[in-house]
């Protein structure tokens, strides 16, 4: 019965590990249909060679520092470990390796390649796994504190803030450190929209993202008798509600629409498995209107140059989400209990705080020594010709 258990739990870990790297796809196509033409090669191979150098990274040095695992032994005592531990590995990189998918749509168009990928190694092997080691492994007992202080742990059940406010705040110092895309901001106060090349291929990516998430989601029960009908449907209304929300606040923008979904999921996978299915239909909604919102006000007010949103969409909604899990969590308002508003404020900043201070040391020393930015010729004949000496179209259309 213990080895049905262990086989039934690898193959369920495992569909997850492979639903959630199916949505690596949803970042590349995204990020491809977001950006203008002669950037969409490049926005394929950052998503591919990112989570290919993330792999070995945390293989190596992440998943230690998060974990205390090491895989430095040989086959025999590897083999030793049940395919259930080898899997969780699987498992939990791809969520590792989402920070830079997300950190890259932020920084498109215009940053360097190999630069970006030294900080994708960095961030993967020791600012993510850090605070993954304290939210989800009990590290340096920060865990017991805020339960000491508040009632309850931090609660982050499929990674709200470990995940995606880390990836989104991280990113913020990038963008800002990058600048504007040369013409985005002119010096008469015009603004050049510097459109989507393809509302199809955004569309794709984000329906393939929507898809994944269910595993990104449900699947971080981790074994198959503690899945939970609640995460899933929990995951749905929050989508839906992000959808709707997104609709009217961006006036039917088709950019907007299929990003409220991603909101309304980043925002919802913190309290998924303990919200009410219509306080994870409100948390999905706020989180549709915190994105149009400000996705408008960077863009059109502020002048900060995030591409796809990521500040916003990741940053902010992933906040929102640590937050919300305290307020719709609560037996209060429907929710399971188990969970403190305070311990959910601490918990979430501490990841806030620890992002934005991974982000400037990077990103500010890679400016400082090798440089973030391509040329100002390599960023106007656009990445794919400057980085990969080759466009994505034959004919060498490009939409300038």
């Amino acid at each position: 019965m213990e080895a049905l258990k262990q086989g039934a739990d690898t193959l369920f870990i495992l569909l997850g590990a492979i639903m959630v790297l199916a949505m690596h796809a949803g970042f590349a196509f995204l990020e491809l249909g977001t950006v203008r033409r002669k950037n969409q090669v490049n926005a394929l191979v950052k998503i591919l060679v990112d989570f290919s150098l993330s792999t070995v990274v945390y293989f190596l040095v992440g998943y230690g520092v998060a974990y205390g695992t090491s895989f430095l032994v040989g086959a025999d005592q590897l083999i030793a470990k049940n395919g259930y531990e080898l899997v969780k590995f699987f498992f939990l990189l791809t969520f590792a390796a989402a920070i830079p998918a997300i950190i890259s749509g932020g920084i498109a168009e215009r940053a360097k390649f190999w630069p970006q990928l030294i900080a994708t190694g960095v961030i993967v092997g020791v600012i993510y796994p850090f605070f993954e080691g304290i939210a989800w492994n009990q590290h340096f007992g920060i865990q017991a504190w805020i339960k000491a202080l508040t009632g309850e742990e931090f609660h982050d059940f499929a990674g709200s803030v470990v995940v995606h406010a880390v990836g989104g705040w991280i990113a913020l110092p990038a963008v800002l450190l990058l600048g504007a895309r040369s013409n985005r901001y002119r010096k008469d106060g015009a603004i050049s929209a510097h459109p989507p090349s393809s509302i199809p291929f955004l569309a794709l990516g984000a329906w393939i993202l929507i898809v994944g998430w269910f595993g990104f989601n449900v699947m971080s029960a981790q074994t198959q008798d503690k899945i939970s009908g609640l995460v899933a449907l929990n995951s749905l209304m929050a989508m839906v509600g992000g959808t709707l929300v997104a609709l009217l606040a961006g006036k039917n923008d088709p950019g907007f629409v299929h990003n409220g979904p991603l909101a309304g999921l980043v925002a919802v996978c913190a309290g998924s498995d303990l919200m009410h299915p219509l306080g994870a239909l409100v948390v999905g909604g706020v989180a549709g209107g915190i994105f149009v919102f400000m996705f408008t006000l960077t863009q059109n007010k502020w002048k900060i140059d995030d591409v796809l949103g990521v500040w916003p969409l990741h940053g902010l909604c992933g906040t929102w989400g640590g937050i919300a899990a305290g307020i719709f969590g609560s037996q209060a308002l429907g929710g399971l209990g188990g969970v403190s508003l305070g311990g959910q404020l601490i918990g979430t900043a501490m990841g806030v705080t620890w992002a934005l201070v991974g982000g400037v040391m990077v990103y500010g020393a890679l400016k400082y020594t090798m440089g973030l930015r391509l040329s100002q010729e390599e960023e106007f004949d656009g990445a794919d010709l400057s980085i990969h000496k080759t466009s994505a179209t034959p004919d060498h259309e490009a939409n300038w």
